[in-house]
């Protein structure tokens, strides 16, 4: 006779089989499937930039921080995987670490003004204007003046730079940049 442990695990055993039975004979493309679909080991992977920037337009900062990570380990620190990574950490308030990153896209890619852009939005949440008024004017003249984002985040930089007795209760809005359609908006607090 065999012993009650082995019993119970032969009983669970075949709970496991009976309600996985149910599963193996559905269809994934039936409209009618509960089922998650089958994972089809021949498709493509979504580029994870993809995948950050449409998270981001979602406002899932975590999500679209994972998202840019992978796309690290998959195509490496480049300037564009570092801009990513700065903005969805400024999204998510983690100030100090966005500037590193910010910092260190600009040195990879020193011509790219929305890289500036993006880093002088940094630097105004952190409360430096001086410095981030000099890397819009940076980010404005590598762009020619073609970006109304650039020159917004300039001008309202150089106005609370010029004006010493500056309203705190004013609502400006300093926005990010990504290459491709999307501005993302970072509504300072304390601004």
């Amino acid at each position: 006779m065999p012993s009650l442990p082995s019993m119970i695990r032969a009983l669970a055993m075949a709970a496991l089989a009976i309600t996985l039975s149910g599963c193996l004979g559905a269809k994934p493309d039936a409209p009618d499937n509960p089922f998650a679909p089958t994972l089809d080991p021949r498709g493509e992977a979504v580029d994870g930039l993809v995948v950050g920037h449409r998270l981001m337009e979602a406002h899932e900062y975590q999500l679209a921080l994972e998202a840019y990570t992978r796309a690290a380990g998959e195509k490496g620190l480049t300037g564009e995987v570092l801009v990513a990574l700065g903005s969805a950490n400024l999204a998510l308030g983690r100030l100090n670490q966005s500037e590193k990153l910010l910092r260190r896209a600009v040195v990879a890619e020193p011509d790219w003004p929305e890289a500036w852009n993006n880093l002088g939005v940094v630097l105004m949440e952190r409360g430096k204007t001086a410095e981030a008024s000099k890397i819009f004017e940076k980010a404005y003249a590598l762009d020619n003046g073609e970006n109304d984002s650039i020159r917004d985040n300039l001008r309202l930089a150089l106005a609370k730079l010029d004006n010493t007795v500056y309203d705190d209760r004013q609502d400006h809005q300093f926005q990010l940049v990504r290459r491709g359609s999307s501005d993302y908006l970072i509504r300072s607090d304390d601004v």
